[in-house]
């Protein structure tokens, strides 16, 4: 009987590793639905941020309301993780330099595509 409660732990791993998967999947898209604008990150960005947005919404959740188990598979749960996805990507996009980019030396514009432009511009006038 030993090996069947072994493959009853290891089935029962497996199944929450799927979900949390797949519910991260939904909650990192949903967080990119919400913000505006082009994003850094690829699936595995948007997997890894919605599964750490689950960790963080819930929890801020569950740390707030005190006796009150905030499971991440319920509409309570994916409106704290959609809300810890979105202060994620957020500083992801604040860390990457896609919200604010610094301008260098004699550049007017602080936008990375008008920066481009005038390079081109300049380099092309050289």
């Amino acid at each position: 009987m030993p090996d069947s409660d072994m493959m009853a732990i290891i089935e029962q791993s497996i199944n929450e590793l799927l979900v949390w998967v797949g519910f991260g999947t939904l909650v990192g898209l949903a967080a990119k639905a919400i913000m505006p604008g082009r994003d850094p990150g690829g699936a595995v960005a948007t997997l890894l941020m919605g599964i750490g947005g689950s960790v963080v919404g819930c929890g801020t959740l569950m740390f707030l309301v005190e006796g009150k188990r905030v499971t991440p598979i319920s509409p309570l749960g994916f409106a704290a993780a959609t809300g810890g996805a979105f202060i994620l990507l957020f500083f992801y996009r604040l860390l990457s330099g896609s919200l604010i980019t610094e301008a260098e030396d004699g550049d007017r514009f602080t936008t990375r595509k008008y920066r481009r432009r005038r390079r081109e511009t300049l380099l092309r006038d050289s």
